[in-house]
């Protein structure tokens, strides 16, 4: 109980830091130019908190899915997402993960829940035109509602350009879930490589994530090679496979995003 108080308390002060800072940061940009900003390619399965380098105002809508088939079940996960951008530079996104699985046994019921509320929160603090370089920083709060628990997030990101069309990116940080029943710390690390072509004078794209996880139980690794399409200025649509190559999991999967600016 003690270990939940302080938790909590510490939670509450950075909030309350975070509220501070973000104050200040609103009230030192008014009638500032156009921040600089560097187009880099987003990768669809683990997809950023905003554009990095993000702008004022900016706001996107996206929902997805995710489809995976065993023995057991037919899982489908479905995804929400509403980010925006208060301030130059700083993006917000709110995330709700829901979670239906179809039981391929007669004994086991199917079930339909929500899985988790990502809260999360991210600081372009390098952004350079000169070297198509961007350095960010950022943080995400999970409400694991099925596992009664939550998880501390914080996160590093790095991407560069080439010749305009070729992108490269890296999103690290490791992530602490802690179970209230069992009063159970658990970490893992995570490490996303992405690598994209942009088709020139467009919005599409075409690239492979590679995204790993390393924990008590080993490394696993899953590929997700990924297209996307851009429809029209606002809407564009994103599709990947997920093809394990270490780890626990060893069952192929399919991801679609749906994009939406506002």
């Amino acid at each position: 109980m003690k270990n939940r108080i302080r938790m909590f308390k510490s939670l509450a002060a950075l909030l309350l830091l975070g509220a501070i800072i973000f104050s200040s940061a609103v009230q030192g940009q008014e009638n500032k130019p156009v921040p600089p900003k560097v187009h880099h390619a987003e990768p669809l399965y683990n997809d950023l908190v905003r554009d990095l380098g993000a702008r004022k105002g900016e706001k996107e809508i996206n929902v997805g899915a995710d489809m995976k088939r065993t023995q057991a079940a037919d899982d489908y996960g479905y995804l929400m997402e509403y980010e925006f951008a208060p301030i130059d530079r700083l993006g917000l996104e709110i995330e709700t993960d829901f979670a239906y699985s179809k039981s391929r046994r007669a004994s086991v019921g199917s079930s339909n829940q929500l899985e988790r509320i990502r809260l999360s929160s991210q600081y372009s603090f390098y952004v350079s035109q000169k070297h198509a370089t961007t350095l960010a920083v950022g943080y995400t709060q999970i409400v694991n509602v099925v596992d009664r628990g939550t998880a501390f997030n914080p996160f590093f990101i790095a991407a560069k350009n080439w010749n305009s069309n070729w992108h490269a990116l890296l999103y690290t940080g490791p992530e602490i879930a802690y179970q209230y029943g069992v009063s159970k710390w658990n970490m893992n690390w995570q490490i996303n490589t992405s690598f994209h072509y942009t088709l020139p004078q467009t919005d599409h794209f075409i690239g492979i994530e590679v995204n790993q996880q390393v924990s008590a139980e080993g490394l696993q690794t899953i590929l997700h090679p990924q297209v996307k399409l851009g429809l029209s200025k606002k809407l564009a649509i994103g599709m990947a496979v997920g093809l394990p190559v270490s780890g626990r999991e060893h069952v192929v999967s399919s991801f679609f995003r749906l994009i939406y600016q506002l």
